[in-house]
This record gives C-alpha cells, structure tokens and sequence, in this order.
C-alpha cells in the first residue's frame, strides 16, 4: 500500500491511497460471492449465477462498496501513523481499478497546527459581589409582586409604574394619521430602555395629563413620526406585608420565620452572583486567548456548534421552532458565535496536551465525592459508580479537564478582584 497526503488549506487535507491487486482481488471477489448466494437471476437457481455474470450486472456496485470498505480500514491507521487530528469523516472522493491497482481519493478536515502565544502577561478583573440588606428587601419585593396589586395614584409617574394612556399617531407635519389611534395601551415604564421615548415622556406625567413622543428613526432617511400620548391612569403596585401566613403561602409551606427566609433568601443570592462572577471570568478569559489566537476553524466543528446553538433555541420554544419558521437568519446570526466556541475548543485542547493534562479514575472519584457533599441524599459510592459507567464517563470527564484548564490559566495569569454592586433588576 502507498499514500500521499495534501494540505489544501489549514483545516483540510487530501489523503490518496494506491491498493495492490493482491489486497483489493480478494475483497471484490469475497463480493461476488456473497451477491452470488443472496441475489436471484432469471435462468438461473439462486446461488448458481456464474460469477463473470454478477460482475457484469453488479460491478460498478461491489466495486464502490470495496473501495469504501478498503478506505475505511486504512485512513483509521493512517491518521494514527502520521499524527493526523480528523474533524471531520472522511469522505470518499473518488476511486478507480486500473489493472493490478486502486486508487483511493479522500477528503477530510483537520484540527490546524498553531502556536500558543504565551499568556502569563495577560490580566483580568474578578467582579466580587457583596450582597446588602436593601438587595435582600429587593429580591424579596420581587417575590412579593406576584401577589401585589396595581393601585391608581394622583402622583406623577415613576420610574417603576404603569401608565395606561390613548396613542394617535401624526405625521412629521402633525396631522393624525388615519386607523393610527390606540386605545388603552398599557406602559409597563419598569421594562422599558432608559432610553426609550415613551419612557422618557412618561416619567413625571400625571393622569388627565398629554404628552407628546417624537420616535428615533434608526437611519437618517427613515421618515419620523409624533405620538400625542393621553394619559388616563397611572398605577402602582402595592405590595403585600410579608406575615408568616403569606410566607408559608409563597414557599409552599418550606418557610414560617420570615428571619430564615430572609438569611436564605441571602445565601441563594451569594451563591448565584458567585457562580456569575466565575462565569463571566471564565468568558473573559476565553475570548481574550481567542482574540489573541484567532486558529482557523474546521468547518464540521462549526457546524457542531452550530447544531447545538439551534437546539438551545429550540428549547426556548418548548422544543421545536413555530410551525412555518424559517432558522436561516438564525443560523446565519449564530455562526460567529458556533466559531467562537469552535476556536476555544482547539485552544483549551492546545493547552491540555501542552501541559499533559489528563482525567484520572482518582479525579473522577473526587469529583463524585464532592457533588454528593452538595446532596445529602446521594451515595457517594454510587455516584462515583455513575461517573465510572460508559454513559457518563466522557461528560464527567470533560467537565473535569475544563476546570483543569481554567484552574491552569487562573493560577499564571493576573487577577484582580473588584468590588461591584449588585446589578438592577433586569440588568444581570
């Protein structure tokens, strides 16, 4: 056997492979030989068709079924002779039986060969969380919403509050615009932008009062319009005194001391900007070496990504997207994020095998001990029993190398913690 390999780009490349007749001749005829048993010729009693008749009838078939069965078993020890990182299947080009040889043609992707550039000069910032007092009374506000109730008020609108007010629509000369009217439209002013027109109009109007919004055209030749707002009510919510009835009511009976609940309330907020300060280190630091190491991407790793992205998606739909939905447009917006997360692949692989690390068994058991330490209920033995298992072994264990391989940048890179506030409701 010959091959020869071609680098058409950095993530591609072409294998061809030349086969003997003494490699390939048995193959073919071990074809013939199961098509003579199974298939039934007119004339003939099944299994007694003389072979030149099945090659003459089959040929074409049995030839390309041994050229892909022949290609399969060589390009898996190939790839492991000279060091080839596939990203793809390889994909059978073409072939050709010339007299006493084949001739295999494939196509593949590759992982690409970079360098790291060095990152121990890079620095980062560590947001550090400190939850107050008022952030408690905020979080537990929120949980009381859902049982407060809009009330009407004569004070001018806040920045929290509910305006119900009537829309006409006018052109840029100020005449009403026909069928352009609205009725008791609802201004949720708390979910609204900071810059949102009506928002801006609104704050401080009062009911039985008339405001007028002039809209933002997002481009210059865009045409611009008025909306003469009639404020009719403004509303807002009365919350509820949190009793140890209504506690009990909220928390399905999980909670009475509304002191316990508040140092819960506390914890689960500690916990959750904790998790948020790491992630969003975490991302800092992974779009910092992508910046610096922009590694060319194989396109089946995109598409993986991609895949997985479009599936997150539809989740958020309940599973599948409405019927009639097109995901073009989505996938197109995705693609630089499916990229991203293909380069940071490649990078994070770069900087395992440049630092030899590897999942041990003992790795994996620590791992298990420690997430049965955060459920009382589970068995550590057993758990570890789970990781171990084929099904879950592969995701433990890249779980484990990738905070192996954040832990390894953490500790050469600079990190510096900063003390910020809670953000607002809706901001993070």
């Amino acid at each position: 056997m010959q091959h020869t390999i071609k680098n058409v780009s950095e993530t591609e490349q072409q294998l061809e492979i030349i086969l003997p007749a003494e490699e390939f001749n048995p193959e073919v005829e071990k074809e013939i030989q199961d098509a003579k048993r199974t298939i039934q010729i007119k004339g003939f009693r099944k299994g007694h068709a003389p072979a030149g008749l099945i090659r003459k009838l089959m040929g074409q078939a049995i030839e390309a079924k041994v050229a892909e069965q022949l290609a399969s078993k060589h390009f898996g020890d190939i790839a492991e002779k000279e060091s080839i990182k596939p990203a793809s299947r390889a994909q059978l080009d073409d072939y050709s039986f010339e007299g006493e040889q084949l001739t295999i043609n494939l196509s593949y992707e590759v992982h690409p060969e970079f360098e790291l550039k060095d990152y121990n000069d890079y620095s980062f910032v560590e947001n550090i969380y400190t939850v107050t007092d008022e952030d408690v009374e905020n979080e537990i506000n929120l949980i009381l919403k859902g049982h407060g109730t809009l009330v009407s008020v004569d004070d001018a609108a806040e920045e929290k509050d509910t305006v119900i007010a009537d829309l006409v629509k006018m052109d840029a000369d100020g005449n009403e615009l026909e069928d352009q009217k609205t009725e008791n439209h609802s201004f949720n002013l708390e979910y609204l932008p900071a810059d949102n027109p009506f928002k801006e109009a609104l704050i401080g109007a009062k009911a039985d009062s008339t405001v007028k919004v002039e809209t933002k055209p997002e481009n210059e030749d865009d045409e611009k319009f008025t909306y003469e707002v009639s404020v009719k009510e403004v509303k807002r919510m009365e919350l509820p005194e949190l009793t140890e009835e209504l506690l009990k009511e909220i928390t399905g009976g999980k909670f009475e001391d509304i002191d316990k609940f508040r140092q819960d309330v506390r914890q689960q907020l500690e916990e959750h900007f904790s998790q948020k300060s790491e992630q969003d280190l975490l991302e800092a630091i992974s779009s910092k070496l992508i910046e610096e190491n922009p590694v060319p991407t194989p396109s089946a790793m995109v598409d993986s990504f991609e895949n997985m992205l479009i599936e997150n998606a539809k989740r958020q739909f309940g599973g599948s997207f409405p019927e009639g939905f097109d995901d073009k447009e989505l996938r197109a917006s995705m693609r630089p994020n499916a990229v991203k997360h293909a380069q940071w692949m490649l990078i994070s692989q770069k900087i395992a095998e440049t630092n030899s690390l590897e999942v041990s068994d003992e790795d994996i058991k620590e791992f298990a001990e420690k997430e049965a330490e955060k459920n009382p209920g589970v068995n550590a033995e057993d758990l570890v029993k789970t990781y171990m298992s084929t099904e879950f072994r592969d995701y433990v264990t890249d779980s484990i190398l990738k905070d192996k391989i954040y832990g390894l940048i953490k500790s050469q890179v600079t990190i510096e913690g900063k003390n910020t506030p809670l953000p607002k409701h809706g901001e993070g």
